[in-house]
């Protein structure tokens, strides 16, 4: 090791304390060295390191010793340095200027705590702190010359005494090379130090400059590392990239922060990035580059073998990261770190070690506390004003770069500028945030841009769950989708849900405003209330319209103009509805008194809420249809006679309650969802619904006027769910209803059926079954529960016991209030089952059996006021609901040893005396109801 340890090594060379932090510092080093001895040589290559990596270093050049009285400007570069790096050369001692430095430093470290590193330079350190050899002599020479002054020759010894006593190098074994490398190692640990945990107004970012730190700072020192950091505009990308710079630059021996290579690459091409990188990496050196290409051979003959830092900020195409940083251009333990906008530019480009930190919008106290910074010039808002500024906040959605603009705008303002700009914001964005973020967009294909339009447009109104599914059915590629993800301007959750951050929306909004700011009908996305009244109700042109989106007053009474409908050639996407409507509304305030004689050809989605008219045209030509949603509509026949619908895949007409029927529906052939809930006067169905191959679901629930289901609804091969739950007049199933193979979901809730098919048997797949309510309770008054009324006699476990073998797939089965009165042992066959409701039956008991449900996490028994005592159950339970079992007695002791047991509802069982005590001490349990049971008199002392 170079790292000498002298003897009695005094302290004074340690980190200053917090409280010096303040002090004003000129440099970071002051060079103190005998020039004769060292300039030419060990100084300089030190000099000229220290410079490199990016510290400030006084060194006197020009200094001739000319008399005695050494330079103010010298001492007062002492006085404003941070540490003090004393060459000790052998005729170091022989300079009366270098003593009176020394004396000088000597001083500052006690009085200013400055750092000193003593190299003793081919001498003998305790011939430096004895004064022998070359010292004895100087100081002879020195008391004889200053005989006037000997009191200062005495503090020129002491001073050299302390610094011979203090850690320094030995150059006399050791690598002069190393040694500097050792030097600068010490410095940077000196300064690193002095280095706040956060910069000024670096609010809510401690732990992402952590988290950015632990993934620089891990330990492959063997390779070179790109650490991306990604997000969209204005999340702060910067701002950390630059923090994480100015905490480890140091440990490199070289280092290099490019900013906005984005619009640098644009104005002053990348043969000047290239020459910007050089020029820090190399002191300043001048390389001349023709050209890109060879700018690429001299970076990489100039870094291959230096441990380098570089920073590429705003980076967004795959030209520039080939320009400026290819993995086989810098040494072991080089790291280049890129923020951009784009996540797929790094993944795709980097095929060696690399880190991806996805910057993340911030919280609300830190978010305010960011605006209140730049309003206030403090941390939180001034009296008067937290309302004000939480409505700001709020509208920057955790945005660094929205929360900066608009503090900063509004600094010094009084009370009623700070509404008005509210009430501006309101109508109109703020324009240098747009601005940031809009370049998002510059770049995108005109398919992706339209995409990314139509996200904006929709989000407003679109569940974004169903988002996804819309814009596919708009013909928007999924490929799209995952560009637009990787360039930040969405997010897709875990499960598949669309996201985007409230000021892309209005980014969005905003370009499209902009298309046409004076008038509404040169625009291609509608949605304003009154934008979109205004061109449904006049004549004016309106082909570049693509989509509109009228959410309705719902006491608005508002005569639409056929022709406008016919003027929109290239309309898209229709949707009109109500601000909160009434469920039973049909048809609503909404008249079309002309009638409607066209739509657009180029429709892929119609969504109508309350379609005033009784049926649908036969003229329209909707070949490109693919949703139909006419939610309590006034349709009573869809259609007449057969519509070529070839692309539609979804129809719903839920709550129309004037529907009496569903027409021919073949010449839609590739629909797979028909939703009907709550079309209380349907009472027949065409059969032409059989040969809808691709149909995956029908949901007829609440259709009480249906009496039968075509037969020919066996030939649904692709059906998964059959929800006919409410059919209270279905008094049949169709007898093949098994040959459904694929079916999933049967819901049969209160239907009027006496018996199942025996083709049940043959529903390998399903996984859903419920007959809930088919039969009432008895006529045994339940307080907690609602009471059916009685049918004719439905035994449910006698009719599915011979099918619960062939239900291996089962996993959720619902036979609550179906008066059931044995529930047999063959249960314990349906391996799959998690979910099983037998509430509000008859049974006394559950069959042993049920042990054998391996799979089951919820058992409802509520209202079972015959029920008497609980089996053993399967040890995966998490929720068992008995409340209101009254007759219940007794609880197996097992009950105890359910590991998983969330949730144990037992209010209302008077007859239950105890409990398990294992329950008790139950560490999953969170949730106990033992209301109302009476007869519990104790419970354990420390439950």
């Amino acid at each position: 090791m170079a790292f000498l340890t002298t003897e009695n090594a005094s302290s004074s060379s340690s980190i200053p304390p917090s409280s010096t932090l303040g002090c004003k510092y000129e440099y970071d080093v002051f060079l103190s060295f005998r020039g004769p001895d060292t300039r030419n040589n060990f100084t300089d290559h030190l000099y000229y390191r220290l410079k490199q990596v990016g510290l400030s270093t006084f060194r006197d050049d020009e200094r001739l010793e000319q008399g005695t009285k050494i330079d103010s400007g010298l001492l007062r570069a002492i006085d404003e340095s941070k540490i003090a790096v004393v060459v000790l050369s052998k005729q170091y001692a022989s300079s009366s200027w270098c003593l009176m430095e020394l004396a000088k430093i000597v001083e500052c470290m006690d009085k200013k705590k400055l750092t000193v590193l003593p190299v003793f330079h081919y001498v003998d350190p305790s011939d430096v702190k004895n004064q022998r050899g070359s010292f004895a002599e100087a100081f002879a020479n020195h008391e004889d010359r200053f005989k006037d002054k000997i009191d200062d020759v005495k503090t020129w010894r002491a001073a050299l005494t302390e610094v011979a006593n203090l850690s320094g190098w030995h150059l006399k074994d050791n690598s002069e090379s190393e040694v500097i490398k050792e030097i600068i190692q010490r410095i940077n640990s000196e300064l690193d130090r002095e280095v706040p945990l956060v910069s000024e107004h670096l609010v809510g970012m401690d732990s992402r400059v952590k988290e950015l730190l632990d993934l620089c700072l891990a330990e492959r020192l063997d390779c070179v590392r790109l650490v991306g950091i990604c997000g969209m505009g204005g999340i702060g990308k910067t701002t950390l990239a630059r923090e994480i710079y100015n905490r480890i630059f140091r440990n490199f021996e070289a280092s290099s922060f490019i900013a906005d290579v984005r619009e640098e690459s644009k104005s002053r091409r990348l043969v000047s990035l290239q020459k910007n990188i050089l020029s820090k990496i190399l002191m300043g050196a001048e390389k001349n580059i023709s050209d890109v290409e060879e700018g690429k051979k001299i970076l990489r003959k100039s870094l291959c073998n230096k441990k380098v830092l570089i920073v590429l900020d705003d980076v967004n195409d795959d030209e520039q990261l080939k320009a400026l940083a290819r993995k086989d251009w810098f040494g072991p333990g080089s790291i280049i770190i890129v923020t951009s906008r784009d996540s797929h530019l790094l993944n795709s480009y980097w095929d060696g070690v690399f880190y991806i930190y996805t910057a993340k919008e911030l919280n609300n106290d830190d978010a305010l506390e960011l605006f209140s910074l730049k309003a206030f010039r403090k941390p939180h808002p001034q009296e008067n004003y937290v309302d004000l500024s939480i409505n700001f906040v709020s509208y920057a959605k955790g945005l660094p770069l929205a929360l900066t603009v608009l503090g900063s705008s509004l600094f010094g303002k009084t009370l009623d500028e700070w509404r008005s700009a509210r009430d501006k914001l309101e109508a109109k964005p703020n324009r240098a945030i747009m601005d940031v973020l809009e370049m998002s967009v510059v770049g995108l294909e005109d398919t992706q841009r339209d995409l990314f339009l139509d996200i904006a447009f929709l989000f407003k109104d679109i569940n974004n769950y169903c988002i996804r599914d819309t814009l596919e059915s708009l013909g928007h590629y999924t490929y799209d989708i995952g560009v637009l993800q990787d360039k930040s301007l969405i997010t897709i959750a875990s499960d598949g849900a669309l996201g985007m951050h409230d000021l892309l929306k209005e980014m969005g909004r905003d370009i499209v405003y902009r298309e046409s700011p004076e008038e509404p009908s040169k625009r291609s996305r509608l949605w304003s209330y009154e934008d979109v009244l205004h061109v449904l109700t006049s004549n004016a042109e309106t082909k570049v319209v693509k989509s509109i989106m009228l959410n309705m007053p719902i006491e608005a009474k508002e005569h639409l103009s056929a022709e406008a409908f016919s003027k929109m050639k290239n309309l898209r996407f229709l949707k009109i509805g109500y601000v909160h409507p009434p469920q039973d509304l049909i048809g609503g305030p909404i008249q079309l008194p002309q009638g409607l004689s066209y739509l657009s050809n180029e429709l892929r989605i119609i969504d109508w809420h309350g379609y005033p008219l009784k049926s649908m045209s036969t003229s329209f030509q909707l070949n490109k249809l693919v949703e139909l949603r006419m939610r309590y509509s006034d349709i009573k026949q869809l259609w007449k006679g057969i519509m070529m619908l070839n692309e539609l895949k979804l129809i719903d007409l839920s709550g129309s309650q004037n529907l009496i029927e569903i027409p021919d529906l073949s010449g839609a052939p590739n629909l797979k969802q028909l939703i009907l809930q709550c079309c209380t006067r349907l009472y027949n169905i065409h059969a032409s619904l059989g040969y809808l191959k691709r149909l995956i679901r029908l949901d007829l629930n609440g259709c009480k006027r249906l009496k039968s289901l075509p037969i020919t609804i066996c030939r649904l091969m692709s059906l998964k769910t059959l929800n006919l739950s409410g059919c209270s007049k279905l008094d049949e199933l169709p007898e093949n209803l098994g040959k459904i193979e694929g079916l999933e979901e049967l819901d049969l809730s209160g239907i009027a059926i006496t018996s199942l098919p025996s083709s049940v048997v043959h529903l390998k797949n399903l996984k859903v079954l419920s007959l809930s309510g088919c039969v009432g309770p008895s006529s045994n008054k339940l307080t907690r529960f609602p009471l059916m009324q009685r049918r004719r006699s439905l035994d449910p476990m006698g009719m599915l016991e011979r099918s619960l073998i062939g239900l291996s797939s089962l996993t959720e089965l619902d036979l609550s209030y179906c008066n059931v009165q044995t529930i047999p042992n063959v249960l314990g066959c349906l391996s799959s089952l998690r979910d099983l409701n037998l509430s509000g039956n008859n049974f006394v008991s559950l069959p042993e059996s049920i042990i054998q449900l391996s799979n089951l996490r919820s058992l409802d028994m509520g209202g079972c006021t015959h029920l008497q005592m609980l089996p053993k159950l399967p040890l995966n339970i998490e929720f068992i609901d008995a409340t209101e079992c009254i007759r219940l007695y007794n609880i197996h002791a097992s009950l105890g040893d359910l590991k998983r047991l969330i949730r144990l509802n037992l209010n209302g069982c008077k007859r239950l005396k105890s409990l398990p005590i294992a329950i008790f001490r139950s560490k999953s349990l969170d949730f106990l109801d033992l209301s109302g049971c009476s007869k519990i008199d104790e419970l354990p002392k420390n439950f």
